[in-house]
């Protein structure tokens, strides 16, 4: 390939791009991060740079640049004809002919294919704001995990400390006549089996980590920073019926489906009118030379050697009538799958809404048990049985049932916590708009959960 063509298709996709970019800013699906600054920049890169996204917003383009095609008449046609041997006619023999023609679709033909354009354009649209709905849920849903990785790292880090500092009491204990061998060595084992819990971990990080970058474009092992912290708050009593109106009115996949439903019945229409003729007009002109001089012509015709010009109207006939009714029977079954297309999305954005609230109130009590009585129990209990063990009363049997108590308590937290979040990531799916509802486009949220990243590391997305 030449230079100059090299360089005309570069600069064809980076308009491409452009226009692309210019869609994607007039038609904006907003989402929530609840002020989490290092979420919104994963979602903003993986937004710009995903190539699966990036592909959906080059179809839209190419959808928009099919509208003014479809509205347009077919190109005209000019034809020239040399006569080998011309005819002769009244005024002379004719030379060549030159003629211009052009076809004209039935009334209201390219109404209907410009209005299908126009409706295969918007679902594009909205196929693309609804691939973009599930890039960002995906990487919510990935960061929330690798938020309950980095706290349940954190938590068993902190268990394999208190477990040490058992150990070595054990073999105080030892030392001094007041305990047994044993413990110490079954302490060891319960920190071989915390180890053990953390690679398993550590493994999940990696594996998650490297969705995010699959998502975000970036080269698979770019680190990400640990979260420090998770705080998180329940939304209030959730509304699910008018979540589901919400989800009906704006979700993606609901408004394509409403605009098959309109392509369908423009397909429809264009099917009727293939039974009506197609018209063509044109006009000729004949060069006539020369002059008619024929022996013994006394007196030549009127407008002798002048050139001809003539019309022409023309129409095709719509001659097979089973081929046209087909076409009809085909473009109505495709309404008709449309429509049920359409009837089937309602029924399962609502059911999606009720589903994700459902998760998140139960979610909400869970976490309310754990804060308000599980993990003070178990924190109290492993208290007293430090206290029992400390003085000899009980033994370490009791003490690691204690603190494998606390640490699955604490665990399951973890785990609910980011079960939550996602949660609201679905909820948000589910309605196709940000939710909770309070936080505004920049991501930021009125006193709701906040992300912190170490602050010796680079900030996630940056």
């Amino acid at each position: 390939m030449s230079t100059p063509r090299i360089v005309a298709v570069a600069h064809a996709i980076a308009v491409l791009h452009s226009t692309a970019a210019a869609c994607a800013e007039a038609q904006t699906l907003t989402y929530s991060t609840n002020g989490d600054t290092a979420l919104a920049a994963l979602i903003e890169e993986a937004v710009e740079r995903n190539p699966q996204l990036r592909a959906a917003r080059l179809e839209w383009v190419a959808a928009e640049a099919r509208i003014p095609q479809a509205s347009a008449l077919p190109n005209p046609t000019v034809s020239f004809t040399q006569h080998v041997l011309g005819p002769q006619t009244r005024v002379g023999p004719q030379f060549s002919n030159i003629s211009l023609s052009q076809s004209m679709p039935w009334f209201g033909t390219l109404a209907d294919r410009a209005a299908m354009a126009e409706s295969e354009s918007a679902i594009r649209g909205e196929s693309y704001q609804a691939l973009r709905a599930e890039i960002v849920r995906r990487v919510k849903l990935a960061w929330y995990d690798l938020i309950y990785l980095d706290r349940a790292l954190r938590v068993t880090g902190e268990e394999e400390e208190l477990l040490r500092h058992y150990e070595s009491l054990a073999r105080a204990r030892y030392s001094q006549g007041s305990g047994q061998l044993q413990e110490a060595v079954k302490l060891q084992a319960e920190i071989t089996r915390v180890l053990n819990r953390r690679q398993e971990l550590l493994q999940q990080r990696t594996d998650t980590e490297a969705l995010l970058n699959h998502l975000t474009a970036r080269q698979i092992g770019a680190a990400i920073p640990p979260v420090l912290d998770v705080g998180y708050r329940p939304q209030d009593p959730i509304d699910a019926e008018t979540l589901q109106e919400i989800g009906l009115a704006v979700r993606p996949e609901i408004a394509a489906a409403r605009m098959g439903v309109e392509r369908s019945r423009h397909a429809v229409s264009l099917a009727n009118r293939r039974s009506r003729p197609g018209l063509t007009v044109g006009i000729a002109w004949g060069a006539v030379l020369p002059r008619r001089d024929d022996p013994g012509l006394a007196l030549p015709p009127a407008g002798n050697g002048r050139d001809h010009f003539s019309l022409t109207l023309g129409a095709s006939i719509p001659f097979s009538r089973t081929a046209n009714r087909a076409a009809v029977e085909e473009a109505s079954a495709k309404l008709a799958a449309a429509e049920e297309t359409y009837r089937d999305l309602t029924a399962g954005a609502a059911m999606g809404v009720r589903t994700a609230a459902f998760r998140l109130e139960t979610v909400a009590r869970q976490l309310d048990l754990f804060e308000r009585a599980l993990i003070p129990q178990a924190e109290h209990a492993l208290r007293t049985t430090e206290e029992a063990y400390s003085t000899g009363v009980t033994g370490v049997v009791e003490l690691l049932d204690s603190e494998r108590l606390l640490l699955d308590v604490r665990l399951g937290f973890a785990r609910l916590q980011s079960d939550y979040m996602k949660a609201s990531a679905e909820m948000e799916r589910a309605t196709g708009s940000p939710f909770p509802t309070s936080a505004g486009n920049d991501g930021t949220s009125a006193g709701g959960p906040t992300f912190l990243v170490d602050p010796g590391s680079k900030e996630v997305g940056s």
